[in-house]
């Protein structure tokens, strides 16, 4: 345990009077609407949502990163951070790692402190996107659509090594994003570039071990910012489809434009059974990496509500993957992944008391208005308690980032990790 457990259970201690007092007066209003509230307690104590190694340390814009006293260097410390958030949210558990970024040399010690700490690996990110030290061919002009075969070769091998490591991890998922485009009318050939990224994924989906996934990440724009190869849903789906039943579509909330109707693509996606699962977020203006929900949390309730649709209709292969991607300029990593991890549990929980019988009356009947007070209605409910006795009865804290903060994990790794000297610009 990272954090004194005594400090957790003397803040439960505290704050558990009023939280079954709020428990008990939301689960009599819930039981008038025909929820059992203890069943949604469950759901969302099940619910996991994956950390990416990146996360806890601090993110940046292009032109700096400001590093913040005591923040992990190497992917042991970053699971250390990764395992404070699960002692106190329980929610969780596995770690996505991106490659080379996470690389070491004996995978076998990774597995073992990641364990030792109550930590998993889901799935593993690939990196074509940036020049690492002492690779042969540049990613300048693209990777796995690169017109030079050499560059895409290494691409390609470098995606495979990442599913070697990910083997020896246990994952048993790849995410694949590529920047890969163009910055100037007339730079790529568009259709060409396509071909090329569907010749290589076709080698990396060949080398697929058993029961693994492959997750094809689409994003509009940044760094080609004219055109970008696998820019939106409809060509990510058409290439996880021309690929075959083990790539399906990733949906980063950032990678689209302001006005798209993402909950709209997941309904989509859903019924085309090529939804992989999420890279949670908030955005205001493009692909922020903001904490999830703190921009526009009705949106996040809106995914669910489709998710949840999906689950009560038993669509087949339903199963997607769900993970926190954002970048932390000016907070403590560790906290906004708390927050963020509880935005997903409200949102979840909001989405589980939406009558879901009398939303599909008034859709039948084009009851228009009625359609929406009943979404509405469900994000006004204060499902807090829920979240909060889904953490206690997990054993983790009701209120994490107050423990947090009453605790010397920050204050004791400013000692122990030295502080990074100078900034750079990148978002890692």
């Amino acid at each position: 345990m990272l954090i004194d457990q005594e400090l957790i259970t003397e803040q439960n201690t505290e704050l558990e009077p009023e939280l079954f007092s709020d428990f008990e007066h939301l689960g009599a209003y819930l039981e008038r609407r025909g929820v059992a509230i203890d069943g949604v307690v469950q759901r969302v104590r099940a619910f996991t949502v994956a950390i990416p190694t990146w996360g806890v340390s601090t993110g940046g814009t292009r032109f700096s990163r400001f590093p913040m006293p005591g923040e992990p260097r190497n992917i042991f410390e970053r699971l250390e951070d990764c395992a404070v958030v699960q002692q106190l949210g329980r929610a969780t558990p596995r770690v996505s790692p991106h490659m080379p970024w996470d690389h070491v040399d004996d995978i076998h010690a990774l597995r073992l402190h990641a364990e030792a700490l109550g930590l998993g690996f889901d799935a593993v990110n690939s990196n074509t996107f940036q020049d690492q030290l002492g690779q042969d061919h540049s990613y300048k002009y693209g990777s796995l659509t690169h017109t030079d075969p050499a560059v895409r070769a290494q691409a390609i091998t470098h995606n495979l090594e990442c599913i070697a490591i990910g083997e020896q991890l246990g994952s048993t998922a790849l995410t694949v994003w590529i920047a890969d485009g163009a910055n100037f009318p007339g730079q790529q050939h568009f259709a060409l570039a396509l071909d090329r990224y569907l010749g290589s994924m076709r080698e990396i989906y060949a080398q697929l071990p058993e029961g693994w996934k492959v997750f094809l990440e689409h994003k509009l724009y940044e760094p080609a910012l004219y055109a970008t190869v696998i820019a939106d849903w409809g060509t990510s789906y058409f290439c996880a489809e021309s690929l075959g039943p083990k790539a399906q579509c990733l949906v980063d909330l950032g990678h689209h434009a302001p006005t798209t109707n993402v909950e709209m693509i997941v309904a989509r996606l859903i019924q085309l059974g090529k939804l992989g699962g999420f890279h949670f977020n908030d955005s205001k203006y493009g692909d922020d990496d903001l904490d999830t929900g703190a921009i526009d949390p009705f949106r996040i309730f809106l995914v669910f509500n489709e998710l949840i649709d999906a689950e009560v209709r038993q669509v087949d292969g339903f199963a997607p993957a769900y993970m926190l991607d954002q970048s932390h300029n000016v907070t403590d990593p560790i906290e906004s992944l708390i927050e963020s991890t509880a935005a997903v549990q409200r949102a979840l929980a909001q989405a589980l008391v939406v009558n879901r019988e009398a939303l599909a009356v008034a859709q039948e009947t084009n009851d228009a208005l009625g359609a929406a007070r009943l979404l509405r209605e469900a994000t006004q409910i204060n499902v807090e308690p829920i979240v909060q006795r889904a953490r206690l009865d997990a054993g983790g804290a009701i209120d994490p980032v107050t423990v947090y903060r009453a605790s010397t994990y920050r204050k004791d790794k400013v000692t122990t990790r030295p502080a990074e000297r100078g900034g750079h610009s990148g978002i890692v």
